[in-house]
C-alpha cells in the first residue's frame, strides 16, 4: 500500500488548493514543503518585532473571481477578508485620483478632475466588461486550443467580432490611447496592466489592460493578519480532511518506475510513495526532480526571462504621509504611482540594457491602513513594488548593486511621500536574486514564466503539458504559476488541476 493517494510537492497557494480539493474528495494527501512555513510567495511572517511582512503577493483580487474560498469553506478555517476600497489610488505625484469598487463613483470623480475622462472610463468599461468576464471564465477551466476565439465571440455584445479581434491583438498601450487622451489617467492604467510583465508596446498584450473591468467585479481584499492568512486557512482545511502537511521537507527526486510516478524522495533520504504526485513547484524545478529520460526538450525550453520586478518592504515608525493625496484613502488601496508613460518605457529600456531601473514607477501598498494587526498603533508597513529589474546584470552583481537599487526605489517614493526614509525601522529587500534563492522563483520571475501570448492558455507551460498532466509520466500532475492561467493570487490553477486529478483517481467529478 502506498503512503498516500496524492503527494503534493511544494506548498504555494495553488499547490495547497489542489491538496485541499483532493483531501475534500476523500483522498489521502501529503504535502511536502522545503521552507519552514507554508504559502510560498503567499506567506506572512513577523520579521521586525510588531510588524507582519508579506513575502510575496499582497493584494487578493483574482481569487475573488473564483469559487475557491466558498467551495473549500476557508472562512470556517480562519480566513477573514478585509475589503479594500478605494481599490487603487493613481497619481503622478501632483494630481491624485481614485478607483473605487463602485465604477459609477469612479467615473464621476474622474470626470470632475479630468473632464471627458470619466466618460471615457465608462465607455471603456461598457466596451470590455463582457470580454473581461469571458477571460475570467477561461481562467476557471482547463485551457483549450479555441480560447482566443471564445474570448472574441463572447465579448462582442452585438459588435462585429472582426472589429473586436484586431483590438485584442494590439499592444495594451495603444488600446489605452484609444480611450484616454489624458496621460495622468492613461499612465496608471497602463502601469497596472504592466504588472503581468510585458511592456505596453508588446503586440498581443491588450488583454492585460482589457481585464481591468474585473477589478470592479471582484474588488480588492486583504486577509486579516497578512497575505499568508489564505495559505494558513488552506493548510487547516487540508488537515481537517485528514491530510498531512510537512514543512522543512524539501523534495529532491520524483520517483518514476516504468513511466509511472511512484512517490518522492526527500533531500534527507526519506521515501514516500503515492498513487499520484502533484508538483506545485516551478516547471524547471519539477524537471530537475525527474530522471532525465522523462524530461522532454519542451520542458527545458520554456521562457523564464531575465528577472522582472523588485520589492522593498518597510516597517515604519509612523504612517505614510502623501503630499498630494487624501487621507486616509491614499493609504488604503494599491498606489499606482507613475509620473508618465515615458517613465515606464525608460525603465524597460534600462532593463533590456541589463541595468536596474534608475527611476521606477511604483505600486505602493500600506495595508496596515485596513488591518491594524500588521503594525504597532500609529505605524505602517509599506511595500514598494518596482519594475523592471534584470536577474542578470550587465555589470556588477546583485550583492554589489542592491543598495543602489534600494535607494532608487526609495528616492522614487519620496517624490510622492517625502520623509518616508526617516521613518524606516526595519526592511526586507527582495531583488530578483533574492526571489530565486528564497522563494524558488527561477531568475526572479514572480510569474514563473513570461506572460506573453505564446506562453498563455494552452501554450502554458507548453502545449502537451497544458492539461495539468506531465506528458510521458503517468500519475504526475502540475499546478502553480507555471501552468494556466499563470501568476497572481488566484487559485484557479490549483482548482483546475484538482479537477483533473480527482477525476483520474476517483472516476468522478467533484463539481
Amino acid at each position: 500500500m502506498p503512503d498516500f493517494d496524492v503527494i503534493v510537492m511544494g506548498a504555494g497557494h495553488n499547490a495547497l488548493v489542489t491538496a485541499a480539493y483532493a483531501a475534500k474528495a476523500g483522498l489521502k494527501v501529503g504535502v511536502f514543503e522545503r521552507r519552514h512555513m507554508v504559502g510560498g510567495a503567499v506567506s506572512t511572517e513577523e520579521l521586525v518585532p510588531g510588524y507582519q511582512f508579506d513575502y510575496g503577493g499582497s493584494a487578493h483580487i483574482l481569487i475573488r473571481l473564483t469559487p475557491v474560498v466558498r467551495e473549500l469553506e476557508l472562512t470556517r478555517h480562519g480566513l477573514h477578508y478585509l475589503e479594500v476600497d478605494p481599490m487603487f489610488h493613481a497619481s503622478d505625484g501632483e494630481t491624485p485620483w481614485f478607483i473605487h469598487r463602485d465604477a459609477d463613483r469612479t467615473a464621476r470623480e474622474l470626470e470632475a478632475i479630468f473632464p471627458g475622462q470619466g466618460e471615457a472610463y465608462r465607455r471603456f468599461l461598457d466596451d470590455w466588461t463582457p470580454f473581461a468576464r469571458s477571460v475570467a471564465d477561461l481562467f476557471n477551466s482547463a485551457p483549450g486550443p479555441l480560447d482566443m476565439g471564445k474570448m472574441v465571440m463572447s465579448s462582442g455584445r452585438g459588435r462585429d467580432w472582426m472589429e473586436q479581434l484586431p483590438r485584442i491583438l494590439r499592444p495594451y498601450g495603444d488600446v489605452a490611447k484609444e480611450y484616454f487622451s489624458e496621460e495622468r489617467v492613461r499612465a496608471p492604467l497602463v502601469w497596472m496592466a504592466a504588472q503581468s510583465g510585458p511592456p505596453p508596446s508588446d503586440p498581443l498584450s491588450a488583454p492585460f489592460l482589457l481585464w481591468h473591468p474585473l477589478y470592479h467585479e471582484g474588488g480588492v481584499a486583504r486577509p486579516k493578519g497578512g497575505s499568508g492568512g489564505l495559505t494558513k486557512a488552506l493548510k487547516r482545511a487540508i488537515e481537517a480532511d485528514g491530510g498531512q502537511v510537512f514543512v522543512n521537507a524539501p523534495v529532491k527526486d520524483i520517483l518514476v518506475k516504468d513511466g509511472k510516478a511512484q512517490g518522492v524522495q526527500l533531500e534527507g533520504g526519506e521515501v514516500y510513495t503515492a498513487r499520484a504526485v502533484v508538483s506545485g513547484a516551478h516547471v524547471l524545478t519539477t524537471a530537475g526532480a525527474l530522471p532525465d529520460e522523462y524530461v522532454p526538450a519542451s520542458a527545458r525550453q520554456v521562457r523564464v526571462g531575465n528577472g522582472f520586478g523588485m520589492v522593498l518592504r518597510l516597517a515604519l515608525d509612523g504612517q505614510v504621509q502623501y503630499r498630494q493625496h487624501t487621507e486616509p484613502d491614499s493609504r488604503t488601496g494599491l498606489g499606482l504611482l507613475i509620473k508618465s508613460e515615458q517613465q515606464l518605457m525608460k525603465g524597460y529600456g534600462e532593463y533590456l540594457a541589463g541595468q536596474p531601473t534608475s527611476d521606477p514607477p511604483l505600486i505602493a501598498m500600506s495595508f496596515s491602513a485596513v488591518d491594524d494587526s500588521l503594525a504597532p498603533p500609529g505605524s505602517d508597513v509599506l511595500w514598494l513594488w518596482a519594475q523592471y529589474y534584470p536577474y542578470e546584470l550587465a555589470s556588477g552583481t546583485w550583492e554589489t548593486r542592491v543598495n543602489e537599487a534600494r535607494d532608487n526605489i526609495l528616492n522614487a517614493f519620496e517624490h510622492y511621500a517625502p520623509g518616508t526614509r526617516d521613518r524606516i525601522v526595519g526592511e526586507l529587500v527582495q531583488t530578483p536574486q533574492w526571489l530565486e534563492t528564497n522563494l524558488g522563483l527561477h531568475r526572479g520571475n514572480v510569474m514563473h514564466l513570461e506572460m506573453s501570448f505564446d506562453q498563455m492558455f494552452s501554450f502554458r507551460p507548453w502545449m502537451k503539458a497544458s492539461g495539468y498532466r506531465w506528458p510521458g509520466v503517468g500519475g504526475l500532475y502540475l499546478t502553480g504559476a507555471s501552468t494556466h492561467p499563470g501568476g497572481g493570487i488566484m487559485g484557479a490553477s490549483g482548482r483546475n488541476a484538482a479537477s483533473v486529478l480527482v477525476r483520474d483517481l476517483t472516476r468522478r467529478r467533484w463539481r
